[in-house]
């Protein structure tokens, strides 16, 4: 008797793969159908109807994919937020949420067949640092997939994603100093392999421009407490007169505004500070932070709908959904 194993051989993808398309799952690539419906006409595969019934209902299971680098920065309070989100939402529902590890140094074939061979009907990633090379690994899947957070190739690739305004968030603190009496103005960056850099630093570039403001002080670093403290020194070096600064993120910025009371530089008298997250992290420091708002746990929950819509869709069309940004006044601007 010709298994599926036979065709998924013959026609060389995995036995998920070719299961998801003998049973007609939207999200296989259509290349892919097509050789496993040539394997499965060449070889004679005709399909259990139990099976085939099975095959066609739902496991009631969708994965959160951790890095392993996420674990081990257990205090990034955006990672927590969005996560708690997420769990919340999918209480309310019929489903199981089960956390996949993606250890460090792992072979990309490995995880690979872990994805493809675990029970579930979709994952879930919540964008950081240190994982930026997740979407291009799971694109060579055909798992339904929503992430948190724009991934930076989403223009040319059919990625899901819900996420906040960042271009609109970066052009509301860029006015903000400017509209302060900034204008030696620097910013402290997430990596440039992340969607949400390149789209802050877009809306912040622009603002300064028309401004007629020079936008070239960047300082790219890791989203995290000590990267912002390092990174605080380099524009200061850079920049000694500098009296305007934008951050990217609550936790960046409490590194920075350490550095900045090291180097004897006064908040808000010498240097008007605003961030981005609006995160506990931003009324824990002294002084409490200027920040913009993005809804971080209405996102982690956002992104488990958009993930059930994805995998009910017929037409394999990828779900992108933009929340606004706010500001959100403190004591780090001076008035």
């Amino acid at each position: 008797m010709v298994t599926l194993d036979d065709v998924a051989q013959q026609a060389g993808v995995s036995r998920t793969t070719a299961s998801r398309a003998m049973n007609g799952i939207h999200t296989v690539h259509p290349d892919r159908v097509a050789a496993v419906l040539e394997a499965a006409e060449m070889l004679g595969f005709r399909p259990n109807p139990a099976a085939r019934s099975l095959a066609r209902g739902r496991h009631d299971s969708v994965a959160l994919i951790v890095p392993e680098a996420d674990l081990s920065q257990g205090s990034n309070a955006f990672f927590s937020i969005a996560l708690h989100g997420a769990i919340r939402e999918v209480a309310k529902s019929q489903q199981q949420l089960v956390m996949i590890l993606r250890a460090d140094g792992e072979p990309d074939e490995k995880f690979l067949r872990y994805i493809e061979s675990s029970h579930i009907d979709g994952a879930l990633v919540i964008l950081e640092a240190h994982n930026t090379e997740l979407p291009r690994l799971l694109a060579r899947t055909d798992i339904p997939v929503v992430y948190l957070g724009r991934p930076v190739d989403s223009a040319t690739q059919p990625v899901s994603y819900v996420d906040a305004d960042s271009v609109g968030g970066a052009r509301l603190a860029a006015e903000g100093l400017i509209g302060a009496g900034c204008r030696k103005l620097g910013v402290i960056a997430g990596p440039a392999s992340m969607g949400i850099t390149v789209d802050r630093l877009a809306g912040w570039t622009a603002a300064l421009d028309e401004s007629g403001l020079d936008s070239r002080l960047v300082e790219h670093s890791d989203f995290l407490t000590t990267g912002g403290a390092a990174a605080m020194h380099t524009l200061l070096d850079l920049e000694p007169d500098l009296d305007g600064l934008f951050v990217m993120s609550d936790l960046m910025a409490a590194g920075a505004l350490s550095t900045l009371r090291a180097r004897g530089r006064r908040v808000p008298e010498d240097v008007s500070v605003i961030s981005f997250d609006d995160t506990v992290i931003s009324t824990m420091v002294e002084p409490k932070l200027t920040t913009i708002r993005q809804p971080v746990e209405e996102l982690g929950a956002l992104m488990v709908r958009a993930l059930g819509d994805l995998i009910s869709s017929t037409d394999g069309a990828p779900v992108r959904i933009t929340l606004p940004t706010t500001m959100v006044w403190r004591d780090s601007v001076r008035s």
